[in-house]
């Protein structure tokens, strides 16, 4: 063991631990999470810190010995995997993320004080508040690590959302002259293609997708050398010049400097505005989830236009059961993302005065959200969407014996003549065509318009796709 002493006294720690006293204090106050804080934080945290002590040596603030052996401690850690054990605090916790920040300075200190033979915990050569956390508070760097780490973590969910509307436009073009019924309120409405029905899907995934870029693009402006509540105390005015892109360089992103540092929210609205767009997306999700779980229920007594492709045995009672296991884990994630957004609104709402102590339960449900939705599109594609197939005879045969013909009915004898016909074809059994045929309203050439199809659909992936009825030769 060895001893750490802070403004509260003396703590025991393991002797080989890289942390120190703040983290182990924050390991016994916050025993919530069995996760730790995300490696990409950590490491946005690591680069800040080497931004830091580059920028700080170039302002004669600090010594450039001690820069020099900074850096190459924060080389070292971001050329390996983040290790839990040198950051084992929890995802969540008391204190706005300091302890996550100290927990990084600590660290970074003992690998330098090892670099120059020193022992771990011997403070006086390289410290963690006086040097590494040099022209720093956990106002600016928190949030700044948590954009950083949020912004990378995008990348992959853009890259599987693009992958999934692709998925969906080739599906949509692979079914663009399959027709089948429309439904409105789970009735028969119209005839339909089931192209229309993918692209009708994929649609809102793009409008997610801007949505989604416009929010990240927000997250590039950073606050760092604001300091405590942006105040710039113990600040160089060197250092807030050249702070922000000497990290842009070091972690190879556009990132900006804020305009005003005295921003005590440090842009919540920025988290606000992308937990939002991460909800559409996840609304749209599970929207189209549950049309794919209900169109191919079945098989024998749903609706089955489509199938899905079996991926497990879907009873332990039931033999040969198979159930729609993709769909249903997305609707689940996307579940937790409504849940996620309730939190981090609520968590950007409680924030009082010039500090919102709560970014830690803010950055757990963003990324989570964002690693959650990313997997599930994931599986969507390739488990799900990649592999349906039709049941083209299942669906000829709800047009064939649809009464929605009547729509086109109406503008040649009224509404309400065409409402009649097809209530004597449900009452009755007998196809609408059987029954239009008999009444001798219609001419042949009005018939044949009437129930073609093909004339009645027009399905095109353009922002006018969807269901157009052409008007009747006017009678001579």
């Amino acid at each position: 063991m060895r001893t750490e002493s802070d403004s509260l006294g003396q703590i025991e720690l393991p002797k080989d631990v890289y942390f120190g006293v703040h983290t182990q204090r924050a390991l016994n106050n916050f025993p919530i999470s069995d996760n730790v804080t995300h490696p990409e934080i950590i490491r946005a945290f690591l680069e800040i810190k080497q931004a830091a002590a580059q920028t700080n040596a170039t302002s004669g603030n600090l010594d450039r010995s001690i820069a020099k052996h900074i850096v190459s401690a924060t080389k070292l850690l971001l050329k390996q995997p983040i290790d839990s054990r040198m950051f084992p605090i929890s995802d969540i916790q008391g204190g706005a993320g300091t302890s996550t920040n100290m927990n990084v300075n600590e660290v970074i200190a003992n690998i330098a004080l090892e670099q120059i033979g020193r022992a771990r915990g011997d403070y006086q050569r390289i410290n963690p508040n006086d040097h590494i956390n040099m022209g720093q508070s956990t106002n600016d760097t928190y949030p700044s690590a948590g954009k950083i780490a949020l912004i990378r973590l995008l990348t992959p969910l853009f890259e599987s959302l693009e992958s999934l509307v692709d998925a969906l436009g080739n599906k949509a073009d692979t079914f663009s002259t399959t027709y089948k019924m429309g439904r409105t309120q789970l009735q028969d409405a119209v005839p339909m293609t089931l192209g229309n029905s993918f692209h009708a899907w994929l649609k809102p995934l793009r409008r997610d997708m801007l949505r989604i870029t416009t929010a990240r693009d927000a997250l590039y402006m950073l606050n760092m050398g604001g300091s405590a509540i942006g105040s710039g105390i113990n600040v160089s005015y060197h250092y807030q010049v050249h702070i922000v892109p000497n990290l842009a360089s070091i972690t190879n992103l556009p990132l900006t400097q804020a305009h005003d540092l005295f921003d005590a929210t440090s842009n919540l609205d920025s988290f606000v505005a992308l937990s939002g767009a991460l909800k559409s997306l996840a609304v749209n999700l599970s929207k189209m989830s549950n049309d794919l779980r209900l169109i191919s229920s079945g098989p024998r007594s749903g609706l089955h236009e489509i199938n899905l492709p079996a991926k497990q045995a879907g009873s332990s009672i039931m033999p040969g059961k198979v159930n729609p296991v993709i769909p249903e884990v997305v609707n689940q994630v996307a579940f937790e993302m409504i849940g996620f957004d309730a939190t981090i609104t609520a968590a950007a709402e409680a924030g009082q005065l010039e500090l919102n102590a709560f970014e830690p339960i803010i950055f757990k449900s963003l990324i989570a959200g964002i690693e959650h939705l990313t997997r599930a599109m994931d599986t969507l594609r390739i488990n799900a969407v990649d592999g349906i197939t039709i049941n083209k005879s299942r669906l000829s045969q709800d047009i064939d014996l649809s009464a929605s013909f009547a729509t086109a009915m109406a503008p040649i004898i009224g509404y309400q003549e065409a409402a009649k016909i097809a209530k004597e074809s449900l009452r009755t059994g007998k196809s609408l065509r059987q029954i239009a045929e008999n009444k001798g309203v219609f001419s042949e050439d009005e018939l044949a318009h009437i129930f073609k199809v093909e004339d009645i659909v027009i399905n095109a992936r353009t922002p006018e796709h969807g269901l157009v009825l052409h008007a009747p030769k006017a009678k001579a």
